[in-house]
């Protein structure tokens, strides 16, 4: 059983490694974008823990095949949970409300023959670049030649002075490149456009063409613009004026000739001929009949509202002249493609590959790439926007150049395939990384070269309305929304309004204009979706689960959240499916340098609460006992080379609350008073108890001196 099998360091330093690199330790999450998945390492353990016959740690690398064992995600999202299980041979089930989930999950899940599939892809690839490839060439300022190889585009946003009327360059700031992984820092120089390498970022000199010193801050800064031209300050943005307009400002290329003999990056100003590509982008768009290109209005969101600040009130809007041309084509030549199956394919990589073909992609000026839209889990509008080479570039060596092409996605894809066929787990010995092939395991329902058939049911629904056999599930793990987390179907709705114009198989889940449901579950501002409705929605999936489990079946679930009333919910839905918490435990579940993440305090710990219908099963839960977890909890994270921030015991501590609170409300709980009550009781227990647990930043740094606890890490269950 999991409480007393799970072992938190070695999961944990496993989790932590994985979650730093995910697409090299998981490679079948690259189908798709998902967002915020946890580690497949924290459920292969879980999995393990339950149903393996030694200890987690030493079968971890073997193979496995627990079949006749039957697995259920209820929020199953990017499919983590149910990706584990059915490479460990389970039979599995999953629900999501939104579309693209099930979308995404079929695809990771599905077999497909990866050589006829990069046959496809190439074919595609290569008439997209006798069609359009021109538009992302560029002459090299080195060697002069006329095709090198345009990596990104930079563009500036402009708005005109609403004093003289010329056009203002909102530039934040003109540092283009620092000297991180360039040898020198790269600015563009506010008078004349031109580039110049500088050895100092704080002192960059002057301009290498005009002689105009060159400065570090731009005019633009907190929605105001100086006019350089009459001293006029101009507000921005002004939505009543369309979506932004943009100027591109600098290019960062390759050119295959000079690489070999040249020290870092190659950048340069617009020449007359890139100018002149864009000139022929926008002929070919006003004679584009588009009957690919998404003119759906973005719905109000809070998420969208953003969007809807800056003048983007269609989901075209978000695009250039020369991305829609090739996007368009793309969708064409996908859509003559004769095989069902790889024309599912080939939607999904160019619906994985609008996260990077859009104008509100931003540079990263250090690690010199493209960030996609989706980088801090919303719609982020920048000032200084990012074009990707929309065909990708592939080096002499037969490597990728850059991020955001074609070729970068079905490279991706590819691999993810290749994954699912022959698994690996990646084992550190030293500092060395080993892969370790796990002979007995695939991904899939079926596979090209074994005659065994795995049950998989995905469908498009609300799990609260599911129908399954009672007592015929033996565990359901899943990783759900957490309240105010992510705007799942905001975000998703970016990809969805292009992939449903290229799905023609009479699918339900795509006669919506919008992934949006009202039974969706997150917290959302702008349609009142607060505290009660988020546990009215997760209150009746957790009873349908009670119900569908075996006896002594665990239900295991991730969660956190920075506030403790975002536990009240997990809290109340367990006490009315009438769960027993028998354990929470930690484990690293997100990278802390993501941009998302970076300090802003946020944890990068998740509580995996694990919990089961039998009452005769119960963990202590007295303060004491909750001291001691809490104390043992941090031991372990230690030792698995996790040093815990005040914001990660935080989330630890809520975790241990909230089991607290399940087991002491359950004795008199009833679940047909209002929601209100119910939410009620539980902030009444645990807000005088809000800092019984050591959280703070002063107890952080007294913890680290202390010596690890001789107590086991993991309290077992015991009866009550």
């Amino acid at each position: 059983m999991i409480e007393n099998n799970f072992d938190i360091a070695f999961i944990a330093d496993l989790a932590l490694r994985e979650k730093q690199i995910q697409q090299n330790y998981r490679p079948v999450i690259a189908v798709h974008k998902w967002f915020a998945r946890r580690p497949g390492t924290l459920f292969r353990g879980l999995l393990l823990a339950e149903f393996g016959e030694d200890t987690v740690s030493s079968t971890f690398y073997r193979g496995h095949a627990f079949r006749e064992r039957k697995i259920c995600d209820p929020f199953m999202g990017g499919g983590t949970p149910l990706l584990e299980a059915n490479r460990m041979g389970c039979d599995v089930i999953g629900f999501d409300i939104n579309p693209m989930a099930r979308w995404i999950v079929q695809e990771e899940l599905d077999h497909i023959d990866v050589v006829e599939y990069r046959e496809a892809a190439n074919h595609i690839g290569g008439a997209l670049e006798r069609e359009v490839g021109h538009l992302y060439r560029t002459q090299c300022i080195q060697c002069g030649a006329a095709d090198a190889a345009a990596k990104y585009f930079l563009w500036v946003k402009i708005q005109m002075c609403s004093g003289c009327g010329i056009e203002l360059d909102l530039f934040p700031g003109y540092l283009v490149a620092d000297d991180t992984r360039h040898p020198n820092n790269v600015f563009v120089c506010g008078r004349c456009g031109e580039l110049s390498e500088c050895k100092s970022r704080n002192v960059p000199g002057a301009c290498s063409s005009c002689g105009e010193k060159l400065s570090v801050s731009g005019p633009a800064r907190r929605n105001r613009c100086a006019c350089s031209a009459c001293g006029t300050t101009t507000a921005y943005p002004n939505p009543e004026s369309g979506p932004p307009r943009h100027r591109m400002f600098a290019i960062e290329y390759h050119c295959p000739a000079c690489k070999p003999s040249h020290s870092g990056r190659f950048f340069k100003k617009p020449d007359l001929a890139d100018l002149q590509r864009l000139a022929e982008a926008e002929s070919r768009r006003s004679q584009l009949e588009g009957r690919f290109i998404p003119t759906e209005e973005v719905p109000t969101g809070d998420e969208s509202d953003r969007l809807h600040r800056w003048g983007y009130m269609r989901y075209s809007d978000m695009f250039n002249d020369r991305q829609l041309v090739g996007l368009q084509r793309l969708c064409t030549l996908i859509k003559s493609e004769p095989s069902e199956r790889m024309r599912r394919a080939l939607a999904t990589n160019l619906s994985d590959l609008l996260r990077y073909q859009n104008m509100l992609c931003r540079y990263d000026t250090m690690a010199l790439k493209s960030l996609d839209i989706f980088s801090v889990h919303g719609f982020p509008v920048g000032l200084i926007q990012c074009e990707s080479n929309l065909l990708g570039i592939t080096s002499t060596r037969g490597l990728s150049v850059g991020s955001g092409g074609w070729t970068n996605v079905v490279e991706k894809y590819a691999k993810a395939k290749a994954f699912c066929e022959r698994p690996f787990e990646i084992r550190h010995d030293g500092g060395r990384k080993v892969k370790v092939a796990i002979p007995g395991e695939w991904i899939g329902g079926t596979s090209h070269d074994r005659p065994e058939h795995r049950s998989i049911v995905i469908r498009c629904a609300d799990s609260a309305q599911c129908q399954l056999e009672p007592d015929s599930l033996d565990a359901v793990l899943t990783d759900p929304p957490y309240f105010r987390s992510v705007q799942y179907a905001e975000l998703m709705d970016f990809c969805y309004v292009w992939l449903r114009r290229l799905i023609d198989n009479g699918d339900d889940c795509f006669s919506k204009s919008s992934t949006r449901d009202p039974a969706e579950l997150t917290g959302n501002d702008n349609m009142n979706r607060g505290l009660e409705h988020f546990t009215d929605g997760l209150s009746p999936v957790f009873q349908k689960m009670a119900i569908a489990l075996k006896a002594t079946a665990p239900l295991a679930f991730t969660y956190h959240n920075n506030k403790l009333d975002a536990y009240y919910p997990v809290a109340v839905a367990l006490l009315d499916a009438e769960f027993v918490c028998t354990l929470s435990i930690p484990c690293p579940a997100e990278m802390g340098a993501s941009i998302h993440i970076n300090g802003t305090g946020s944890s990068i710990i998740d509580t995996i609460f694990v919990c089961r219908k039998d009452s005769t099963l119960s963990s202590k839960s007295d303060l004491t006992s909750l001291r001691e977890s809490f104390h043992n909890d941090q031991s372990a994270l230690r030792k698995a080379g996790v040093k815990p921030t005040a914001g990660d015991l935080r989330c630890i501590a809520y975790g241990h609350l909230t089991r607290y609170a399940v087991q002491h409300l359950r004795g008199d709980w009833n679940r047909t008073e209002s929601m209100t009550l119910r939410l009620d009781r539980v902030r009444k227990l645990l807000e005088p108890l809000k800092n019984a647990l050591p959280y703070e930043q002063h107890n952080v740094d007294r913890l680290e001196n202390e010596p690890p606890s001789l107590l086991p890490v993991v309290v077992a269950i015991s009866p009550q």
